[in-house]
C-alpha cells in the first residue's frame, strides 16, 4: 500500500485561516501556540492529610507517633480544605476525611497514652 499523498504546504501542516489561529509570540511554555490546557488542581494537601489522618487512627497503639500524625493530618487538612475553597483543589471531601480522621488519630492516641501514663 503506498503512503497517503503529501499536499503542497507538507506533512502537518494547518491550513491558512485555520479557525482560531496561532499565537505569533511565544507563549507562557516558550513556544508559539495555544496550549489549550486547564491549570491541574492543586489537590497534594488533602491527600496528604487524609492519608495521614488514616494512619493516625490505625495506628494509635503507637500513641507518641499517632498524635503526632493527628496534628499534621488537621492541619494539612485544613490547608487543602481552604484551598478547595479557594477553587484551587477539588478535592474538600478528602480534606475534611484529613482533619476529621486526624482529631479521631490524636484524640485514641492521647487517651491511651494517658491511659498508659496513669496505670
Amino acid at each position: 500500500m503506498p503512503p497517503p499523498p503529501i499536499g503542497p504546504e507538507g506533512p502537518g501542516q494547518v491550513p491558512y485561516g485555520y479557525p482560531g489561529g496561532y499565537a505569533t509570540a511565544p507563549g507562557p511554555a516558550g513556544y508559539a501556540g495555544w496550549s489549550g490546557a486547564a491549570p491541574l488542581p492543586s489537590n497534594g494537601m488533602g491527600v496528604s492529610g487524609m492519608v495521614l489522618g488514616i494512619i493516625s487512627a490505625a495506628v494509635f497503639c503507637l500513641w507518641p507517633v499517632a498524635i503526632l500524625l493527628g496534628v499534621l493530618a488537621m492541619i494539612f487538612g485544613g490547608i487543602g480544605r481552604a484551598k478547595a475553597n479557594r477553587g484551587e483543589a477539588t478535592n474538600p471531601g478528602q480534606a475534611l476525611a484529613g482533619i476529621i480522621c486526624g482529631a479521631v488519630g490524636s484524640a485514641l492516641g492521647v487517651a491511651l497514652g494517658v491511659l498508659v501514663l496513669v496505670t
